[in-house]
């Protein structure tokens, strides 16, 4: 990320953990159209009430991942935690769950949601998604939950995921994908409502940069399209005519659920292959 808009992101995921804390009330528990319904009651039955507040992604990683005991699995932009709470659930007893975040605050409440939890199997770490402080093939499964998007540097974070993954190792993401042409003007305020800061990818260009990174068996599943009548009051408060723009927009903006492998080890086919 650039240092500014690092910033920019940082604060706004200090607020959201500072609010969450006190007991205030985040996107998803206010009904946002984005962040709300994600998780199902028998999920946050046993969850902190912090980890569900703070809350923000666009989709359910750890519903669709197929994830299994025994597994290590890597949050990006881990947040209060949530996801990695209910990946350490699935991997247990002999997984863990990994999660990633640069702001201290989403870590302080993070690890407070977590010791609530009683969760052993899970371990949060500080740092950023371009640079993930773990080894070389070290993690099954990538999650990550509408935290890509916001990032500068895309490539490099795919690049990262790619690295830290084990051959055969699957990244399965929730993010905003963006489905066709939008007017630059028009894609940056919708963009703005959906919270991305550095915008959203087209999936074109995610399944290009997925496949350079290295990554193969790439799927770009949509789970929720967003309906510009959602926006409307957003919008209209930025000075946009919505009906002018509805037809240029309608079914672009989505979440979906990216997914894909890490090319397997080849095995060997002869002691001589080997030994060359």
């Amino acid at each position: 990320m650039t240092t500014d808009l690092k910033d920019t992101v940082r604060e706004r995921y200090a607020e959201a953990a500072r609010g969450a804390a006190a007991g205030g009330c985040c996107q998803g528990a206010c009904g946002d159209p984005i962040t709300s319904a994600l998780y199902s009651s028998a999920e946050t039955a046993g969850l902190p009430t912090g980890a569900v507040r703070a809350s923000l992604g666009c989709g359910n990683p750890t519903a669709l991942a197929d994830l299994h005991p025994g597994q290590t699995v890597l949050d990006l932009g881990s947040g209060g935690g949530i996801d990695v709470l209910l990946s350490a659930q699935r991997v247990t007893p002999t997984g863990k769950a990994y999660g990633l975040d640069m702001t201290d605050e989403m870590l302080a409440l993070a690890r407070e949601n977590q010791k609530k939890a009683g969760v052993g199997n899970v371990e949060f770490l500080k740092g950023e998604i371009e640079n993930i402080p773990l080894p070389d093939n070290s993690v099954d499964v990538i999650i990550s939950n509408c935290v890509i998007n916001l990032s500068a540097d895309k490539d490099r974070v795919l690049r990262e995921a790619f690295r830290v993954l084990k051959p055969g190792g699957r990244f399965a993401v929730s993010d905003v994908v963006v489905r066709g042409e939008v007017p630059a003007e028009i894609r940056k305020n919708v963009e703005l409502w959906i919270g991305c800061i550095a915008g959203a990818l087209r999936d074109v260009d995610y399944r290009e940069k997925l496949a350079t990174a290295g990554f193969e068996s790439i799927d770009i599943e949509p789970t929720r399209i967003y309906d510009i009548e959602d926006a409307r009051q957003f919008l209209a408060a930025q000075g946009i005519d919505v009906n002018a723009i509805a037809p240029q927009v309608a079914g672009k903006f989505m979440s979906a659920f990216v997914r894909a492998r890490k090319p397997a080890a080849k095995a060997c086919c002869t002691p001589a292959y080997c030994a060359a």
